[in-house]
């Protein structure tokens, strides 16, 4: 017994378990140094949880990609606001008469306003592009003319020649994305293999018509066949590639106008935020942005006017003017019609790939790839007028060539109207009126 007692007295205490202290589980390796699998399951099952669910967030936030008339449409409506140069930031746009530019920081150069006598400064009055009211600080400078208050003003006109430089400068900058790339590459294929088409079903090809040009087994046939189905697989890429986003789009409008759920609608308008503007977003601060929206000077705003999640807002305008409410009838609109798109490509497809040249309908390829072009094209010019109208509210980027000229001119008096088209709008109105 006495042997027995000095053993267990030899034994180590275990020791005591700490309240404060957190507890680790030792993983025993095994017999080959790896650690055991059935321990690794649950943190491995935890994590591939987590990663679906961050691809999942990340899928209902990211942009719809753009297809070919979408991209069109973008680059068209930066090309006619004649400008190529990159966005301010819009940290700087609220605070540009506080705070000096941070050096290296690719923010607007607002165009210096030099103070005049009393005589020279004109009542103010309604700008007419974004309805704001200016002040000529010029003497006979027309009040359409001025500097917005941040000292903000639209790029001058510019010629046929400069007009076109600048569209092929912000071509070329697109082009060297991979988007740009990808869909340039795409656009030239469309424009060329349609183009082929439409010269072989006009007869542009005599040759061709061998032993004549009805014949099914001529070269012309034959052609519009390949044409056709070359076609049909570059339409398949935007139709079934672009499938994922615009039926999702079509989720979330279905729940806004079926279950009247706005975080939906806030959501879209995070996705389609280049051109699509919520209800009382023309009410916000100037100043407030992706950048600083979650600031506790803004946590005040109506959360329905900013889209979900809040860093997809706009960016501050750079005119100090937000645009106006989008119609939520466009945005139905340009959402229907691309997912109209894919369901006739789904049609086109069936045809062309289901049945073989011999027995096809002569009308359902032209049919459906007309149709096909037809809707994606109307979505993506309502896009386009919709980025521009935007863009002549809230200003383009103005390039440090522009700001000397309209300085210099200024001095001059030499009058650039402040809006997009540098056109005398308050002479159109009179001349209307009359």
């Amino acid at each position: 017994m006495s042997g027995a007692r000095k053993n267990t007295a030899d034994i180590e205490s275990f020791p005591p378990i700490e309240q404060g202290s957190p507890i680790e589980l030792a993983q025993s390796p095994s017999a080959d140094g790896s650690k055991n699998m059935r321990e690794n399951r649950p943190a491995a099952s935890s994590s591939l949880s987590g990663r679906l669910r961050r691809v999942s967030r990340s899928f209902e936030q990211s942009e719809l990609p753009e297809g070919f008339f979408a991209a069109t449409g973008g680059i068209a409506s930066s090309i006619l606001s004649r400008q190529a140069g990159p966005r301010p930031v819009s940290s700087s746009i609220g605070l540009a008469k506080a705070q000096p530019a941070v050096p290296g920081e690719n923010a607007l150069q607002s165009t210096p306003v030099h103070p005049v006598s009393e005589e020279g400064r004109a009542e103010s009055k309604n700008d007419g592009s974004s309805g704001i009211q200016t002040e000529a600080k010029y003497e006979g400078e027309p009040p359409s003319a001025a500097p917005f208050p941040n000292g903000y003003h639209f790029p001058p006109k510019h010629s046929f020649g400069e007009s076109i430089t600048l569209g092929l400068l912000a071509f070329w900058n697109y082009f060297l994305t991979p988007v740009g790339f990808a869909v340039t590459i795409y656009g030239l294929n469309v424009v060329a293999w349609g183009g082929m088409l439409f010269l072989l079903l006009c007869n542009a090809s005599p040759a061709m018509c061998y032993p004549s040009c009805n014949d099914i087994n001529s070269p012309r046939r034959k052609w519009i066949e390949v044409d056709s189905q070359i076609l049909n697989a570059l339409f398949c890429i935007t139709g079934f590639g672009l499938a994922p986003w615009r039926f999702r789009d079509l989720y979330f409008l279905l729940q806004y106008r079926l279950e009247k759920k706005k975080e939906a609608l806030r959501r879209l308008a995070g996705i389609h935020r280049g051109w699509f503007r919520l209800r009382g977003s023309n009410e916000l601060p100037p100043a407030v942005g992706p950048r600083n929206v979650d600031r506790d000077e803004f946590q005040s705003i109506s959360r329905f006017a900013i889209p979900f999640p809040e860093t997809k807002i706009p960016e501050a305008p750079l005119t100090g003017v937000r645009a106006r409410p989008t119609l939520v009838w466009k945005l139905d609109l340009v959402i229907w019609l691309m997912v109209a798109n894919t369901f006739l490509q789904c049609v086109l497809s069936g045809f062309m790939w289901g049945m073989n040249r011999y027995n096809r309908p002569s009308w359902a390829t032209g049919l459906f790839v007309g149709l096909g072009c037809g809707v994606a094209g109307i979505g993506g010019f309502i896009m386009f007028l919709e980025g521009k109208t935007v863009k002549s509210i809230e200003g383009v980027p103005v390039s440090q060539a522009d700001i000397e000229r309209l300085e210099r001119d200024r001095e001059q008096g030499i009058w650039h109207f402040n809006n997009i088209q540098d056109k005398n709008l308050d002479s159109r109105r009179k001349r209307g009126k009359e």
